[in-house]
């Protein structure tokens, strides 16, 4: 059964051993998060804040922390699965053949689409209770590390409507909290809901905005997923979980949220209003420099009567936020494949904290082929912002990073492999040249062919006779060697 709300999915990493109550009460100015930094660092359980100092409000941190908590998150044992089953049900429309047979044997699929559409829930939990002095200071507001300019939401799911399609957007923008009624939003200048933000300043009105806090996690994810624009995320989540999203409509503005979400803020965006937001420890490990983001006012809050507070704390990598890039590149690869059949896998090390770095394997058939996949993955959503580029052949695993160093190191030429460009770059990388735009390297760590100035035939990588390899493993135990 899907999860009907964030608690329940609790429940279950609880039952799973996954999660542990703390009585303690805890300061969500700086002790939460070195709390979480520790347990992090031990690869530790998530944590279930019952007493969060300043708020009458729990708090639940890390629940999506760990490949297992994701699996579980979306009820499977490996992410591979959910992949396969976007690449399945993709097929008809990516791939929808020429024949009437070719189309007919895909009926079934189209029709399974009708029931990801969100539907109106009988009972909204999250206008449980509906606030008349709604104050944002009540939440348990992180203040993670000490030159932090102020306290944070760091899990909203920001809903927008956009004024030309009239189509909803929803993502996930960390907002630093001004005062009982005011709070910035950082939306990026790349993302979507900043397109939305430009529509309406050019119509010269003001932006309803709803801000769900406390999802199932698989409307968690569909937010943070890099989705094409216009792609409604609530059909997503209900994608996810196989079944439809339950949704309501806010109370004092014209958009649907989610009905089991623990919070929603209601309210509006000047798009003529800026202030200052951050610095802030991000989860690249480093403070975001400064800058002027819209100020979202609130009108209206509405909660569950006994709700939860989710926390992600913004902590070097490996963190939460590596976990969800890395099932977002392993659930979204089917997506690459269809655009680049010759992709076989793709890695986004946690060190990279998602812009640094990605590496992806080919099946190489001709010169050249590595440098078109890099030119190709930089156009492609949020793998613009990508400033390492490396590309290896199929054989070698992207995962496993001591096998792409050997490989790197081993078939490099400077003079050969190296590819420089520019382009946009995260308004996190405060290693860029410029705020949102830098250099970018792609490495060509492939076999050399004819035609790409090899000086002699490519020597092959030695391997083991695969008969060997089984016999010495039957007879390992005989050998007496203790490993």
């Amino acid at each position: 059964m899907p999860y009907a709300d964030l608690r329940s999915f609790l429940a279950t990493l609880i039952k799973k051993e996954e999660m542990i109550k703390i009585d303690e009460e805890v300061d969500p100015e700086l002790e939460l998060a070195e709390i979480v930094s520790r347990i992090n660092q031990n690869k530790g359980p998530a944590l279930w804040f019952k007493k969060i100092k300043g708020s009458p409000y729990p708090a639940a941190v890390n629940f999506m922390a760990s490949e297992r908590r994701l699996a579980l998150a979306f009820e499977v044992d490996s992410l591979d699965e959910v992949a396969a089953e976007i690449r399945d049900t993709l097929e008809p429309f990516l791939n929808p053949g020429k024949g009437l047979m070719d189309t007919l044997k895909y009926i079934p699929q189209l029709i399974h689409m009708n029931k990801f559409l969100p539907r109106t829930a009988r009972r909204a939990g999250c206008q449980e209770v509906i606030e008349t002095n709604p104050d944002l200071n009540l939440l348990p507001l992180l203040k993670a590390w000490p030159q932090d300019a102020g306290r944070y939401i760091t899990m909203p799911l920001v809903i927008l409507r956009d004024p030309e399609t009239q189509r909803q957007n929803m993502g996930i923008y960390r907002m630093q909290v001004l005062d009982s009624s005011r709070a910035i939003i950082r939306i990026h200048p790349h993302k979507d809901g900043a397109e939305i933000l430009r529509r309406y300043r050019e119509r010269g009105k003001q932006m309803p905005v709803a801000v769900a806090i406390g999802t199932d996690p698989a409307t968690l994810f569909a937010a943070f997923a890099p989705l094409p624009f216009g792609f409604n995320e609530m059909v997503f989540s209900s994608f996810l979980q196989k079944t439809p999203l339950e949704v309501t409509r806010a109370k004092t503005v014209s958009l649907e949220v989610p009905a089991q979400a623990e919070f929603i803020l209601e309210g509006f965006i000047d798009p003529g209003e800026e202030a200052r937001e951050g610095p802030a420890g991000s989860y690249t490990g480093y403070y975001s420099r400064e800058k002027v983001f819209p100020v979202f006012h609130l009108t209206g809050m509405s909660r569950k009567k006994y709700p939860i507070f989710p926390i992600s704390v913004p902590v070097k990598p490996p963190g939460e936020l590596s976990y969800l890039i890395d099932a977002a590149a392993r659930i979204f690869l089917p997506l690459l494949q269809f655009h680049l059949p010759e992709i076989v896998d793709l890695a986004v090390p946690a060190a990279g904290a998602f812009h640094n770095c990605v590496i992806v394997s080919i099946d190489k058939q001709y010169p050249g082929q590595a440098q078109k996949v890099m030119h190709a993955l930089w156009g492609l959503g949020h793998l613009l912002f990508a400033k390492v580029m490396i590309v290896v052949d199929k054989e070698t695993n992207p995962h496993h990073l001591h096998e792409v160093a050997w490989k790197v190191l081993s078939n490099l030429d400077a003079s050969r492999d190296l590819i420089f460009t520019e382009g946009p770059a995260d308004t996190l990388d405060h290693g860029s040249r410029y705020q949102g735009m830098g250099g970018k390297i792609g490495i060509d760590a492939t076999a050399k062919r004819r035609g790409e100035e090899a000086a002699d035939d490519w020597p092959e990588a030695v391997v083991m006779d695969p008969a060997i390899v089984e016999q010495v493993t039957r007879k390992w135990k005989a050998y007496g060697i203790e490993s």
